[in-house]
């Protein structure tokens, strides 16, 4: 591929996932949650298989966007149906699930790239669709849409499935039925209400700066930047490593996640991603010959030639430059899967008020990959035009901008029940929901 159809192969993937975001919109609302994630099967499937049986470019580009589109329907689909079977306690470490298994897949086609053919790679992808299709047939649909639906009698034996025998539903239900009765309908003169206006915004803000920080441009190209940034193994076994590591960090963050809290894990996760795309931004400037009519600097481009002066100096700084880029993009793949990875999607989930969180979360994931496309498809362009440099630096910025939102604008909604969470934005100032009888107070 040219530089061009290389970019759009890599590229497709994110707007696919952007128009399942957009009909996952639609289907939340109004299959509910679990039935929309096993649809998101069908396109995968036949994504997969495309690319297995691709004879020309057209097909992989196809297979790409169709396993796009079921991307973008899970994307928006299973974060609301996990926090919304969770317990509030747990809500955390479980709406880290997706982070984890998305990275085990990525890493588990990794490894077997390292000795399978691409096209049994594609067969192996199609496997997990099948297989989630299979299970979720016994799974129970979320009670909050249940009673949403009034069908009351199902929901507490869902919810009492999904607690135990021993379990009390009565004040879960009660809390959830009362989140309900104080909803109605949305209009879009409702939308400039903060109940509204204030987690939607603070949903797709998240999820654009976490597509802005330049995690799939580096996940997509992960071995073509390796190799321009002159590693000191094979590039295929430097992504096998940081598959490793991106599953190392996602159970740390799902291990804390309710111990430390999400605005903790999305303060530490910016920093380290800013020391780290900072690193690359300075190394791959300064590892890179401009043209010019100066003669060719061999001390940094040509490490290998006997014929240069310093060779053992040469040699020294091969290892040097070969070893930055992958440490610190480790350290960024690191930080990204801590804390800004799975907690935009946790929050997402949490923050935005039930009537409209089936169709807002589908806005934020097409937000998302919109985002996703237009910044992969740029990504190989800026890379030739001007190096690792630009893209680093722009990314470096962004995530000081990261640290400033989480600062300002992200509550902390750990050990929160979703209808406290709710509550908060309905009044402004407390997690604490309020009844005429009673006083509930949040943990």
């Amino acid at each position: 591929m040219d530089t061009e159809q290389a970019a759009w192969f890599g590229s497709i993937y994110s707007l696919g996932a952007a128009a399942g975001g957009l009909g996952a919109m639609m289907l939340n609302d109004l299959i509910g949650r679990k039935l929309s994630i096993m649809m998101s099967a069908v396109p995968s499937t036949v994504g997969y298989m495309l690319l297995a049986g691709a004879v020309d470019l057209w097909m992989l580009h196809l297979g790409r966007f169709l396993t796009g589109v079921a991307a973008g329907m899970t994307a928006a689909s299973i974060p609301v149906y996990i926090s919304e079977i969770s317990h509030k306690r747990v809500r955390g470490a479980l709406g880290s699930c997706p982070q984890v298994t998305a990275v085990f897949g990525s890493l588990t086609l990794y490894a077997l790239g390292l000795v399978v053919p691409w096209r049994w790679l594609a067969v192996a992808g199609a496997v997990p669709a099948v297989l989630m299709l299979v299970l979720l047939t016994f799974m129970p649909s979320s009670p909050r849409r249940l009673l949403s639906l009034g069908r009351q009698q199902h929901a507490e034996k869902v919810l009492r499935w999904l607690r135990g025998s021993h379990y009390d539903t009565h004040s879960e239900l009660r809390d959830i039925q009362e989140s309900i009765d104080n909803q109605s309908t949305v209009k879009w003169s409702n939308l400039v209400t903060p109940i509204y206006y204030k987690p939607i915004i603070i949903s797709v803000v998240m999820r654009f700066l976490q597509q802005m920080t330049g995690i799939t441009p580096v996940l997509v190209y992960l071995e073509p930047i390796f190799e321009k940034s002159q590693v000191s193994i094979e590039p295929r076994y430097d992504a096998a490593i940081v598959g490793a590591v991106r599953l190392f960090s996602v159970a740390i963050a799902a291990f804390l996640m309710d111990k430390a809290g999400r605005k903790a894990l999305l303060y530490t996760s910016s920093m380290l991603m800013f020391v780290a795309s900072l690193t690359l931004a300075i190394s791959s400037h300064t590892t890179t010959c401009p043209p010019g009519p100066s003669p060719p600097n061999h001390t940094a481009l040509d490490y290998g030639s006997p014929d240069n002066i310093g060779v053992t100096f040469q040699s020294s700084q091969q290892t040097a430059a070969g070893l930055i880029p992958l440490v610190f993009t480790v350290v960024f793949i690191f930080g990204y899967a801590m804390g800004w990875g799975p907690i935009t999607w946790l929050l997402m989930s949490e923050v935005l008020p039930l009537v409209v969180r089936g169709k807002a979360s589908g806005l934020c994931v097409t937000v998302s990959w919109l985002t996703a496309f237009a910044l992969t498809h740029a990504f190989t362009h800026l890379v030739d035009s001007y190096g690792l440099y630009v893209p680093y630096l722009m990314f470096t910025v962004v995530c000081v901008l990261c640290l400033l939102f989480n600062a300002v604008c992200v509550p902390e909604t750990g050990g929160r029940s979703l209808e406290e969470i709710e509550n908060y934005f309905r009044t402004g100032r407390t997690f604490t929901i309020t009844r005429s009888a009673s006083t509930l107070q949040s943990h």
